[in-house]
């Protein structure tokens, strides 16, 4: 990925300074998180109307816009210096001050291209960190190691939840939307890609779930999120080893990538586009023959990549919500639903799941011969939407209870 950012906007060693830990376990311990500076803001992107897009088979292309704004924004900042999370049809950063008109400049084009290249609009906004602690919020963060060189920012103080609710009901009185109308030039998304075939699930089926506290005590939250993950465990075992949505069977590639199309409209930039299109075929048609033979070439190995890949995919996740994809056997599938819906009726947790039969990956390729590369994962038809959509109806009739007017 390309680095064009000037020298004195580039964002100010943080994340890339904090300790990390590789336990997924360990992702609820107060001694990982470390509080936002207040000089930062939080960044939330979204497609409005993704359900429907999903709904009408366009599912792939929503990730794809989705990890556009991951890419854009690192692509004008230093990867390890402005922590995201990949939310399926949007995306979630904190990034200080002196980066705000380059990642919104980034982020704008985005959006233009969602529009123009998919007919999606993508909503982009911004909280300040002090606004949200000024409303009782806070925002923290931990540095969630997948492979060396290669981590993932995990969130807590639902700071992100109450940005995401602010920007969303925001009708530009507030200001938290960012609106700006700006020429139509493309984003940089160098890195983007997204051609391996659908995750097919080798158990049963590829549950995405998500999963929120419903309390407002930090201490409490703490708890009801091991104890999700403590019977998940008892469920699927240490780790979630068996469970994990991309294996050695399940990694195909075919040529041509069904996602190729999508990816020469979001990385052509300037280029025309047929002409990039027969570039990325050329391109993928080399990596066809690496892989399906085993073979390096180029900078890229195709039985180590693979192996990294499965490391650095981002199939958990929390930023105020857990999220996870997780390839289980309809047993199990009953037996995490049961577990969840005990926990929802003690009025510990609210959640969502969505059930399918793959997994879909899209992936930032930050430098192949550094090995530093993330791959994102998302339940297949939509997962992360439609489990969301689940647990907002959840919410809301938990609402409907507390305050019948």
């Amino acid at each position: 990925m390309a680095d064009a950012t000037a020298a004195g906007d580039r964002a100010q060693p943080f994340f890339g300074t904090l300790p990390s830990f590789d336990d997924f376990m360990a992702v609820f311990e107060e001694a990982n998180y470390t509080p936002i500076p207040d000089g930062w803001a939080i960044i939330i992107t979204d497609i409005k109307g993704s359900t429907k897009a999903i709904t009408e088979g366009r599912y792939k292309d929503v990730n794809m816009v989705g990890a556009a704004s991951i890419s854009a924004v690192l692509n004008v900042t230093r990867v390890n210096e402005v922590p995201f999370s990949f939310g399926g049809d949007g995306a979630t950063f904190v990034a200080p001050q002196e980066t705000l008109p380059r990642v919104r400049e980034a982020l704008l084009k985005t959006r233009n291209l969602a529009a123009g290249g998919f007919g999606m609009e993508l909503r982009v906004g911004a909280v300040p960190i002090a606004a949200l602690r000024a409303m009782g919020a806070d925002v923290r963060v931990a540095k969630y190691r997948l492979s060396a060189g290669n981590y993932l920012a995990m969130f807590d103080g639902g700071g992100l939840a109450l940005a995401d609710k602010l920007i969303k009901a925001d009708d530009g009185s507030q200001g938290y939307r960012i609106d700006d109308e700006i020429p139509d030039e493309p984003p940089d998304l160098e890195g983007l890609s997204c051609r391996w075939e659908p995750l097919s699930a080798q158990r049963g089926r590829m549950l995405t779930i998500l999963v929120q506290s419903l309390s407002a005590r930090a201490e409490d939250q703490s708890r009801a999120y091991r104890t999700v993950l403590a019977e998940l465990v008892k469920i699927l075992g240490p780790n979630f080893q068996n469970s994990r949505p991309v294996t050695e069977k399940n990694m195909r590639f075919r040529w041509p990538p069904r996602g190729l199309r999508a990816e020469a409209i979001m990385s052509r930039g300037g280029r025309p586009y047929f002409r990039h299109l027969m570039f990325l075929y050329w391109q993928s048609f080399l990596q066809f023959l690496l892989e399906t033979f085993d073979l390096s070439g180029g900078g890229y190995n195709a039985p180590e990549y693979r192996r990294e890949l499965r490391a650095n995919s981002d199939y958990r996740r929390f930023d105020d919500t857990l999220r996870m994809v997780l390839d289980c056997t309809v047993e199990e599938v009953r037996q995490v639903e049961a577990c969840l819906d005990g926990l929802h009726r003690q009025n510990m947790i609210a959640y969502g799941t969505h059930q399918a039969d793959s997994a879909l990956m899209t992936c930032l390729l930050f430098s192949l011969p550094d090995s530093k590369h993330v791959h994102f994962i998302d339940g297949g038809d939509g997962g992360y939407a439609m489990a969301a959509a689940n647990l907002k109806r959840q919410l809301a009739a938990i609402d409907r209870t507390a305050d019948p007017a």
